[in-house]
């Protein structure tokens, strides 16, 4: 943790001459902006100015003005840029010029979510599970739709030629101070996995950003292109971004059994948010991605699963819908908000569904709710949800329901 005086110390010590400051849009496309070492003063006592009005969900012409202020305690070099004339990072929260937080910044949704849950007395912690393609370019530099290798799950070299690739991110991630847990090939042809050991919401949120920038950055330095969307091959499986979930204090396991019956309560309102593009529901219930509203241990057709591999002292739920388009301060603002609701009114699970969905029959399936098929479906839902209304600034809601 970096204190403003540290920072600046570190800047003049360190041969640091680029400072980027970085942010993402309403859909957590992340954004950045560069400023001279000498500028790093003005930025912590004023912030940057930008123009909200070139960014996607940061409003229109009339009130364009917003400004960036760098966060000492994420300061992060960037190890791929010179080792003279160095290059670091940090995260932003935004405001208006009058100093009023700006609604839609989503760094600060989640850091209002965090606190919500601390003045009720409670800590939630996430971890991440990304997935992405890995896909050949053209002789121009062009994306292809030819995967970078055939293999399979947790295949190994030479079949996996993604090994080198998953090395080269996990140790660049390192040199960040970001300690993923494991990496193997995933079940498509060139699709990959880098998985988070759990950690505080804001740093888990930020830790993904920096996840996808990493893995574009060393996919196109080896002459690749990484793909986080939700369905880059049609007849092979999606993307995922699997969310592991814990709350503390856990007292007997009842406080994780409330969280998770709040999230499902509110995952038919969630989607148009956890799954916010149209391709996302092309990958929803084909491949192990969940169809239903359903719950149990260890089954991974289920929309949440309690795994089996974690000690009781440290029990999570997976929540395995969400997939790598989804804006994760959002998402997590989200789930901690339905987390908290579940807490609250100590909400009783629905029953277990222990069974595999995708292959049970009718009769079996008839009493559990489905999640949207389809994307206007969940825009609609989430439209006219109560909970979202009260959760979300009505400019975000309208943003995604639109």
């Amino acid at each position: 943790m970096y204190s403003k005086q540290e920072v600046m110390q570190f800047v003049a010590e360190e041969d640091v001459k680029f400072i980027r400051l970085a942010f993402c849009d309403v859909f957590g496309k992340q954004k950045n902006i560069s400023i001279l070492a000498t500028e790093l003063q003005k930025a912590f006592e004023h912030g940057i100015a930008i123009d909200g009005s070139a960014i996607a969900g940061f409003g229109g012409n009339v009130h364009s003005d917003l400004l960036l202020h760098p966060e000492a305690d994420t300061l992060s070099i960037l190890p791929w840029r010179p080792e003279q004339g160095r290059v670091v990072r940090m995260f932003c929260h935004i405001t208006y010029p009058d100093g009023s937080a700006f609604e839609n910044d989503t760094r600060t949704l989640l850091k209002n979510a965090v606190e919500a849950a601390r003045q009720q007395g409670y800590a939630f912690y996430f971890g991440a599970e990304q997935e992405f393609y890995l896909f050949e370019l053209d002789e121009n530099g062009a994306p292809t739709d030819k995967p970078y290798d055939s293999a399979g799950y947790m295949d190994i070299a030479p079949e996996d030629k993604g090994e080198n690739i998953r090395r080269e991110i996990c140790l660049t991630l390192e040199q960040m101070g970001i300690f993923p847990e494991t990496s193997h090939h995933e079940e498509g042809p060139g699709q990959n996995e880098i998985d988070f050991q759990y950690s505080d919401p804001l740093s888990a949120a930020d830790n993904i950003m920096t996840l996808q920038t990493i893995v574009k950055t060393v996919a196109n330095r080896n002459g690749l292109y990484a793909d986080f969307s939700p369905k880059p091959l049609e007849d092979k499986p999606g993307n995922g971004f699997h969310i592991n979930i814990s709350v503390q204090p856990d007292t007997g396991s009842e406080n994780l059994t409330y969280m998770i019956a709040g999230v499902l309560a509110r995952a038919r309102e969630m989607t148009a948010f956890l799954n916010p593009c149209e391709a996302s529901y092309r990958r929803l219930g084909v491949n192990k991605a969940p169809k239903y509203v359903s719950w149990s241990s260890e089954n991974r057709s289920q929309l949440v699963r309690i795994p089996a591999a974690a000690a009781k002292e440290n029990r999570r739920a997976e929540l395995r819908s969400p997939d790598p388009a989804v804006n994760p301060y959002l998402a997590f603002a989200l789930l901690i908000y339905a987390g908290l609701e579940g807490l609250a009114e100590q909400k009783n699970l629905p029953f277990v569904a222990d069974f595999d969905v995708y292959s049970a029959p009718p009769e079996k399936l008839a009493d559990l709710e489905q999640l949207p098929a389809q994307w206007e479906q969940a825009k609609a839902i989430a439209k006219d949800s109560e909970f979202i209304r009260k959760v979300l600034p009505a400019s975000i809601a309208q943003i995604y329901c639109s």
